[in-house]
């Protein structure tokens, strides 16, 4: 039988050629798409688990001994900022013959030299060197090697000092050996997440493509299997040759799409899915994951086929007898709804916080609720259309998409989840980056904020302060802050209760120069607060909660001539001015100066990196429901040769019948593009309100969500209407002769 379903496959003529064709081009698409996921998470994943030297803890200060020759060495790590980059830097000392050394070198630099990732090589030949080659002393040796890298475009440094110098910097530490742990990233969840929602949004329409792809010419595939019954056949051997025909056109269309995967996996190693480039070698399945697609997909198209025909019974005289479907319920819309509902209340009921496992359950709820609603959504509409119109295409189309709404909806219920992750997320992160820019009035995004202690160690010496702030006050248009450490207790009243300790302390004059920080009060000198709070915040949204940090109850303080200056900020709108200033600082910031402004970039570009993996999501899904159309609307027309002809040859113009295709394919696309974008945005306008950006409203997506879902959309229809020229050529009155 098996040999026998390969022939009838193989050999029936052009219109099963045809849909052997349709079926593999719809496949291999589907496959390529899926592999290429596979081969971003692989390289994400490979890149994660890299030895990761930067988690390397040394020990603490007490008891160094630099003149020893231990095998050890002194490391100061930290980050540096350029442009709105990151630059992880190293200083290192060796202590000895045997200095641990980082992965990508063969040696650590000498005092006097630095070894730079490729990147960061070029970014040094390019840019000025008073904004930051200044910052590394010495001498180039040569390139840090693609293992010491997380990426090709990953900007790092290794700068060779004595031990004297690492010591004398903040935050420096005694290494003995290197760390051989992965990396802890503390956003590789969020990415796993991710990848994993993408994968779940994949497989569905996969899943949707080869089902529709086996459900081909299902009629005429009925009508042979019901003659071979006729003459013999077992209900088993049946559904043997159901199975083979549609396994054969999976497993072609699987090395197919294994084939076109190689033609555009080069183009992979151009993707940004977490902001930065993989190394392309990295970019690959793993044997057994083409072993699995090659095993499953086939395995998945016979199921599909066997499942088609559980309706389908034929008799020994070679009856067909086919079960019609029950009408969708209107039940099938409560999950979505009550998954709506937890988000209007219940998940936000404890205040800002929202109950995890009500927030999972909601989120459940309304993406099976999703795929649940769309074939009663699309009966219903149907029937609303085929009540209002007078038009004898939509007439038709309607009669069909109400007669069978769950094959209508099949098609495209793939994009469903995939729309409605990306809508929701599209329409956070616009609110997230505005609230951002909306701090203190966005009267901060250009003040610069440098530290130099950290707790428990000592801060600038009074002769450096003094020059450093000569230094900063001679740069033109640039207004500076000191925030020095009080050790005194301050006059005044003491901090209400919950208030943070007031351990720091500004003069009143430079205080004027920033007033989105407060006002000292009258006839003040210098007032203590906790200004310190504002150089530590990692997230601009907080800052707004904290503000003003001085007022009319504010303590006053005598002086600040003798303290320790703990940190500073830096008013200049000149971006050429921040990276002189930033290098100017860097040999005595514990922690890389950045902008208030940097600061939301930094924390931007994550929002942003999700988005990109929604909307990437919502994109490859796209293309594989296009897949499913192309297959759907070619199958249809095959299938329903028949009956248009007769209808033409009863009258009916060419594009009425061409009405009724686009309108079966292009009612329920829309329909679920729709319900999908608004149960996102009914997603997103609870969280905005309640996740700290009570001042952000919810906003329409950016341009590239548009593009996505819309050229996505628009792709679909296209499809649809490229296939409408082969329905002129099936119904052709010349050719009415059927089997």
């Amino acid at each position: 039988m098996i040999r026998l379903g390969l022939r009838l496959s193989l050999s029936s003529g052009r219109e099963a050629v045809a849909r052997l064709a349709l079926i593999v081009a719809g496949v291999a698409a589907g496959v390529a798409v899926l592999l290429g996921t596979l081969s971003l998470f692989n390289a994400f994943q490979a890149t994660n688990d890299r030895l990761c030297w930067e988690c390397t803890r040394g020990a603490a200060p007490n008891g160094w001994a630099l003149e020893a020759t231990a095998d050890g060495a002194l490391w100061n790590l930290h980050e540096d900022y350029y442009a709105g980059q990151m630059i992880t830097r190293l200083d290192a000392a060796a202590l000895g013959t045997r200095a641990p050394v980082i992965p990508g070198l063969s040696r650590m630099p000498a005092p006097g030299q630095y070894y730079a990732s490729p990147a960061l090589a070029r970014l040094l030949d390019s840019a000025p060197r008073e904004q930051l080659a200044d910052r590394f002393p010495g001498t180039r040796a040569g390139l840090i090697g693609q293992a010491g890298l997380s990426g090709p475009d990953e900007l790092a440094i290794v700068v060779g000092r004595t031990p004297g110098q690492v010591a004398a910097m903040p935050g420096a530490t005694q290494v003995d050996t290197v760390a051989t742990e992965p990396a802890t990233d503390g956003n590789a969840d969020i990415y796993r997440f991710g990848f994993g929602v993408g994968a779940i949004a994949l497989i569905v329409p996969l899943l949707a493509l080869v089902g529709s792809a086996t459900r081909l010419a299902a009629a005429r595939r009925e009508t042979r299997l019901a003659a071979i019954r006729l003459v013999g056949a077992t209900s088993r051997q049946i559904n043997v040759l159901a199975a083979v025909d549609a396994a054969l056109g999976a497993l072609l269309g699987a090395l197919a799409g294994l084939a076109l995967f190689q033609v555009v996996r080069p183009a992979l190693a151009g993707v940004r899915i977490t902001g930065v480039r993989f190394f392309p070698e990295l970019i690959a399945p793993r044997p057994w994951q083409y072993a699995a697609v090659l095993a499953c997909v086939p395995v998945a198209a016979a199921g599909a086929a066997l499942w088609s025909l559980r309706r389908v019974r034929i008799s020994p005289l070679g009856v067909a007898r086919k079960g019609a479907a029950p009408a969708p319920r209107a039940w099938r819309v409560i999950p979505m709804l009550a998954g709506l509902a937890l988000f209007a209340g219940p998940v936000f009921r404890g205040g800002n916080d929202p109950d995890a496992v009500l927030a999972v359950a909601g989120l459940a709820l309304i993406m099976v609720g999703l795929i649940l609603a769309g074939p009663w959504l699309t009966m219903r509409a149907a029937r609303l259309a085929a009540r209002r119109t007078r038009s004898a295409a939509t007439l038709l189309a309607a009669q069909r998409m109400v007669a069978d709404p769950k094959a209508a909806f099949r098609a495209v219920s793939g994009l469903v989840l995939a729309v409605f992750v990306g809508t929701a997320i599209a329409g956070i992160v616009p609110a997230v980056l505005s609230g951002q820019q909306a701090v203190a009035g966005g009267a901060l995004n250009h003040v610069l904020r440098a530290q130099f202690a950290r707790p428990g160690t000592a801060g600038l010496s009074q002769q450096t302060q003094e020059d450093l702030l000569a230094r900063l006050r001679g740069f033109p248009g640039v207004d500076v802050l000191p925030i020095y450490a009080i050790a005194e207790q301050p006059t005044g009243p003491p901090p209400a209760d919950g208030q943070p300790p007031a351990r720091t302390a500004v003069e009143c004059a430079s205080l004027a120069r920033f007033p989105a920080l407060g006002r000292c009060p009258a006839a003040t000198h210098a007032v203590a607060g906790a200004f310190y709070r504002v150089v530590n915040v990692d997230n601009p949204l907080t800052v707004d909660k904290i503000l003003p940090l001085a007022g009319a109850g504010s303590r006053s303080v005598s002086t600040t001539t003798g303290l320790d200056m703990e940190s500073i900020l830096i008013a200049t709108a000149d971006p050429v001015a921040v990276e002189r200033i930033r290098t100017l600082l860097a040999e005595h910031t514990a922690e890389a100066p950045m902008t208030f402004a940097e600061v939301a970039q930094v924390r931007a570009t994550l929002y942003t990196q999700g988005q990109n993996i929604a909307l990437a999501v919502v994109a490859l899904t796209l293309i594989v429901g296009g897949c499913s159309l192309v297959v759907a609307v070619g199958g249809g027309l095959v299938e329903r040769r028949q009956p248009f002809t007769l209808l033409r040859l009863a009258g009916t113009p060419t594009r009425t019948l061409a009405g009724v295709v686009l309108l079966e394919s292009a009612l329920p696309l829309v329909l679920a593009a729709v319900l999908a974008a608004g149960a996102g945005f009914g997603v997103a306008e609870p969280l905005i309100d309640q996740l700290a950006m009570k001042k952000a409203a919810l906003a329409l997506p950016g341009p590239v969500y548009f593009a996505t879902v819309g050229g996505g959309l628009t792709a679909s229809l296209l499809v649809i209407l490229a296939g409408l020229p082969l329905l002129r050529r099936l119904t052709a009155p010349d050719n009415a002769r059927f089997e």
